[in-house]
């Protein structure tokens, strides 16, 4: 028995309950491989540049990417920060082999990549890569709650050389970290517009875009922009999770060849993010297309969007945006591709690069404004079913700026850049825009109840702000715009349809509360083949993997553990959970546990078995403090009529007390 949760984005099984917490029993898998063989070490110490600390799968991981001078073997040794002693890593400090290849002929090196895996929440790590007697210097993050409430953080375009001038294009992009952390040091995710660099292969560009130590503390999730796919540093420099690197999804359609692409997807919290190499929309170039990546959102919001409360995408060339790109062909197509399915699918936030200023789009439903009667600016939305907002990011770093232009007569749809009816000078499409000069990012909370997502001024018209410095224009002023002041905010509330949504917070119980867990490895529970009887009926029997309780409240309060299973499933083919009967059974006395009743399959008694909930254990007011674990023998019959197949159900935990 599983549930949909994928190996790739497995989350740690750990449950506390208060009053009816529920929490599936969940199929883990890990799949262990090696990278290819390194030459010797050579005659000098590699030299470690460039190491930039990346977004894992989900919270519990991380990416850790850097250079290396020579073709070694090398790793990433990570321990709590706690267990340092005089800046020495303990003896026990994990260690995760790291894997790559050479770089491209005109960087010269060897690339790296390592992922951290079993983070726990609430912990400050040090890090560092190489190998004995030859480690980087040691960094740090640290990891927050895996649940719940969170802030992120989204940077349009840095694009660093695009001024001219890469000391101060450094310059800016360090200072909208600075701030922009300074401001918000919990913000657990730096999210990426796209163009980190104006020269794909250039290393002195990347050189100053990796040069802030904050990205070494906070996870990087890059994305891909035009002036990122023109060489494979993108790919050396930026190592991503769940990547699928297919031809599709290259704009040459030739994942060999000296360009950068590919989609990626993870989950942190409640977020589902898919980022998307919109560098690829020409079929006739090769690569797949916008129906290539209409697939792929389809695909990965059928398979993980039920894991997670938003939907959020992430791609470079703005759809909707107040500047110079807006009119461009190729983000025309996409405007017809993209809304539309985006809509179907349920999501909720679109982050887009490309066009150097800022917008905010009314919410878009199918191509066309969701609510006729939005009004501009509004600090409230209600999408509604299939009410999308797309917002474009400014530059993070001042290295370039495009000026706002005006609306046409080419419609108030669709791919048109038509006037607003409610604000003439702006698109029909966009809420809010500005551009003022100034490097701005964008802070994005995320709450179970809604999104609140600001854009926020990060500098002013003085230095560092390149393109200013150059002789550009500027309209911001200091004292009534300073840095930190808030351009535009709004907030996203979700749709309830017709209904009422019931939320309830479990948080994490302190010490001396009840709690349980799913005992040691949660693998799947295989029934193994079951035996025919005569063709009157298939019987296959098992064991749940062990539930562990623990009680140490005063209260001495009772408590019950019950569970229910779905239907059985193979592709089109069910049947009843009811077939599912057990016999608890206590495999550890404490806590005053007690084993329920047991129950047998509906073929036994035409009952309805597993597929009601069916208590595994309780204890009465009163019961001693301790720990219990909790088992079960499983008795699936099911009659001789049932197709052939390989057949998976979940099984629901509830934990109950007062």
């Amino acid at each position: 028995m599983n549930s949909s949760t994928s190996p790739q984005a497995s989350r740690p099984v750990r449950r506390r309950a208060a009053v009816g917490a529920t929490a599936a029993l969940l199929g883990l898998a890990v799949a262990l491989g090696s990278g290819p063989g390194t030459a010797a070490a050579a005659d000098e110490p590699a030299v470690l540049t460039g190491l930039i600390l990346g977004v894992g799968a989900n919270e519990s991981q991380r990416i850790v990417t850097w250079y290396s001078s020579a073709d070694t073997a090398q790793k990433v040794q990570l321990a709590p920060t706690a267990s340092l002693v005089n800046g020495e890593f303990p003896a026990g400090a994990a260690t995760f082999a790291a894997i790559g290849a050479a770089n491209i002929a005109t960087s010269g090196g060897f690339n790296r990549h390592a992922t951290v895996t079993g983070l726990q929440e609430h912990t400050a790590y040090s890090y560092r890569v190489g190998t004995e007697g030859n480690w980087s210097s040691t960094y740090a993050f640290k990891t927050q709650d895996f649940e719940g409430d969170y802030d992120f953080l989204f940077y349009g375009d840095p694009q660093i050389g695009s001024s001219g001038d890469v000391a101060k294009d450094q310059a800016g992009w360090q200072d909208t970290l600075n701030v922009s952390l300074a401001a918000n040091p919990n913000a657990e995710l730096l999210v990426s517009g796209g163009d980190q660099v104006e020269t794909a292969n250039t290393e002195a560009q990347w050189n100053a875009f990796l040069a802030p130590d904050k990205l070494r503390q906070y996870p990087w999730a890059a994305t891909i922009g035009n002036h990122d796919v023109g060489g494979k540093a993108y790919e050396q420099h930026l190592f991503t999770p769940n990547t699928d690197r297919s031809a599709p999804l290259y704009a040459n359609g030739n994942p060999a060849s000296n360009t950068s692409g590919g989609n990626y997807w993870y989950i942190y919290k409640d977020v589902l993010f898919i980022d998307l190499n919109s560098n690829s929309y020409r079929t006739a170039s090769g690569g797949g297309g916008d129906e290539a990546h209409i697939a792929y959102v389809t695909d990965v919001i059928n398979q993980h969007g039920a894991e997670a409360k938003w939907k959020v995408l992430v791609y470079h060339h703005a759809i909707y945006s107040p500047a110079s790109h807006a009119k461009d062909s190729d983000n025309k197509v996409r405007r017809v591709d993209f809304p539309t399915v985006f809509s179907n699918l349920g999501v909720d936030l679109v982050l887009q690069g490309h066009d150097h200023s800022y917008s905010r789009s009314y919410l878009i439903k199918n191509g066309a404004k969701a609510n006729p009667d939005e009004q501009p600016g509004a600090a409230d939305v209600y999408p509604g079913p299939g009410g999308v907002l797309y917002v474009t990011g400014n530059s993070a770093s001042g290295s370039k700026y495009y000026d706002i232009t005006a609306p046409d007569n080419s419609g108030t749809s669709g791919a048109g850049n038509g006037a607003d009816p409610l604000n003439p000078n702006s698109y029909w499409y966009n809420s809010a825009q500005n551009q003022e000069h100034v490097r701005s990012y964008v802070k994005v909370e995320v709450r179970s109840d809604k999104l609140v997502v600001q854009n926020v001024r990060s500098g002013t018209c003085a230095a560092p702000n390149p393109a200013v410095e150059k002789g550009l224009s500027c309209t911001n002023t200091a004292e009534g715009q300073p840095v930190g002041s808030v351009v535009d905010k709004v907030t996203v509330h979700p749709y309830h349809a017709d209904g009422q949504d019931i939320q309830v917070n479990v948080p994490n119980a302190a010490p001396g509360e009840f709690g349980w867990t799913i005992d040691g490895y949660n693998g799947l529970v295989n029934l193994g083949t079951a035996q025919d009887h005569n063709g009157d009926y298939f019987e296959a029997t098992g064991q749940i993997n062990p539930i562990v309780v623990s009680d140490n409240r005063r209260s001495l309060a009772p408590w019950s553990i019950s569970a229910s299973v779905s239907d059985f499933r193979d592709a089109d083919k069910t049947f009843s959970g009811a077939y599912l009967g057990w016999t608890p059974r206590v495999v550890q006395d404490g806590a005053g546990a007690q084993a329920s009743a047991a129950v047998p399959s509906a073929y036994d008694d035409h009952g309805q078995g597993l597929s009601v909930s069916r208590g595994l254990g309780w204890a009465g007011q009163g019961h001693p403090k301790g720990t219990a674990r909790l088992g079960a023998d499983l008795d699936l019959k099911i009659p001789g009529s049932v197709d052939k197949g390989a057949y998976r159900a979940t099984l629901t935990i509830t934990a109950l007390s007062s």
